[in-house]
């Protein structure tokens, strides 16, 4: 599972690169679409630390059951289950 996620992480980047790329030819900006979106740099940063002050608590709140649950299942578990190699 894990490979699957970095690979689909590798896809999204080499994407992005391609599509950055192409529009830095046109001389397509960061700030131009920003600013076409009717944001600034400083609103911007505003709303990534509202959400990041929203979600980490709710974060915390839902590990301190997520983590002793998954930390029983895992000891509870039958000996010799899954094998890596698969």
């Amino acid at each position: 599972m894990a490979f699957a996620v970095l690979r689909t992480l590798v896809k999204i980047v080499l994407a992005s690169l391609v599509v950055g790329t192409i529009m830095a030819h046109f001389g397509i900006t960061p700030e131009q679409l920003m600013g076409s979106a009717g944001l600034s740099t400083g609103r911007l940063e505003d709303l990534a630390r509202q959400g990041l002050a929203w979600v980490w608590p709710n974060v915390l709140l839902g590990a301190m059951v997520i983590v002793p649950i998954w930390f029983l299942v895992f000891l509870l578990r039958p000996p010799g289950g899954q094998r890596s190699s698969e």
